[in-house]
């Protein structure tokens, strides 16, 4: 049996799901599927590959098949599972959720600022998805994540970027969004405010990423390819501000911090990312009165600059695209409007 295993995960991507990719030996004898991959997949049970099985999650030489069917020499077994490394208990919590659309198959939430996606080590309660797990489990008490893994978390945003994501509300529609994000053929467009003025009207960034080899917490990019994930960027100049701009960016691939890391790598690290150094004033003039006014500026908006502010994908039960927005939030809007002054002032 040749096992070609592609993991796509918490190290480097926004996705939470990994690919598994088997191909059965010509040896093999005819096996149950469901019972196949529970001798090969660590620590899986019967009932989670079942539930897999039924949600879609599973392909065999592209097509999806039963519980019952009977591998073969020379299929190629491809099954989409959940992967979390700091899988902690989640535990419904009440909490406000901005849901900009809801429907049968999906829901559409736009995140706040300083709010973690899921629990992990040090972020227990409060995340999006304990207010998520509420919301789903007031509506179908028999609800579980035996049924739906991670009540429908199929990508994830950072911390302090506010803006869309989407869930799954059953385990069709979650199969069939992890499949969209992990072949990159969701919309996701950002709205970002980076330090400089960026010289070209749009551009292309391909930069393998990976972790930062001084600091693990961070992401570095890679240019020449040598190690880390493939990942390309494209920026558009909205408007520049004398010594910041604004900038779209639209994700061909979803690594992550995968255009907070781009745009560091193009001279333009994104406005008060204090991870990756914008939290310091690098570019604009020495006066005490200019020092004064980027303070002002990182208090109005006291996080990371940007915003998942269009969100596109292939509804999983009419199958028509549905593209959603975003508004700038009022943090970013405020200091925007604070160098448009700034701006202005200076060409008196």
């Amino acid at each position: 049996m040749s096992e070609e295993i592609e993991i796509v995960g918490e190290e480097q991507n926004e996705s939470i799901y990994e690919k598994l990719v088997f191909n059965i030996d010509k040896g093999q004898e005819p096996t149950r599927i469901d019972k196949w991959l529970q001798s090969h997949i660590e620590g899986i049970t019967r009932n989670k590959i079942q539930n897999g099985i039924e949600g879609g999650f599973l392909t065999v030489n592209g097509k999806v098949v039963k519980s019952n069917y009977k591998t073969r020499p020379g299929d190629e077994v491809v099954y989409m599972s959940y992967i979390n490394p700091d899988y902690t208990e989640l535990k419904p919590e009440a909490m406000d959720l901005n849901i900009v659309h809801e429907d049968e198959a999906v829901m559409v939430i736009n995140k706040p600022s300083n709010m973690v996606v899921h629990p992990g080590i040090g972020n227990y309660t409060g995340t999006l998805l304990n207010g998520v797990a509420h919301h789903l489990l007031s509506k179908n008490p028999t609800l579980s994540e035996d049924v739906l893994p991670r009540f429908g978390l199929v990508h994830r945003i950072d911390k302090n970027t506010t803006g869309l994501i989407v869930l799954a509300k059953t385990p069709e529609a979650a199969s069939h969004l992890a499949k969209q994000f992990f072949n990159h053929t969701v919309e996701r467009k950002y709205m970002a405010l980076v330090w400089g003025n960026v010289a070209e009207q749009e551009g292309r960034i391909e930069a393998h990423i990976a972790r930062h080899k001084q600091n693990r917490k961070m992401f570095d990019a890679y240019p020449e390819g040598e190690i880390g994930k493939h990942a390309i960027t494209h920026y558009k100049l909205l408007e520049s501000y004398n010594y910041v701009s604004l900038v779209s960016c639209i994700l061909e691939t979803g690594r992550t911090h995968q255009i907070r890391v781009h745009m560091k790598h193009i001279g333009h690290t994104l406005f008060n990312d204090w991870e990756y150094g914008g939290d310091k004033i690098l570019k604009g003039t020495i006066y005490t009165k200019y020092k004064q006014f980027v303070d002002n500026c990182f208090e109005i908006c006291p996080r990371c600059a940007l915003h998942a502010a269009t969100l596109g994908f292939i509804h999983p039960t009419t199958n028509e695209k549905i593209v959603f927005e975003s508004e700038l939030p009022s943090d970013m809007q405020g200091v925007i409007e604070k160098w448009k002054n700034y701006k202005a002032a200076a060409h008196q």
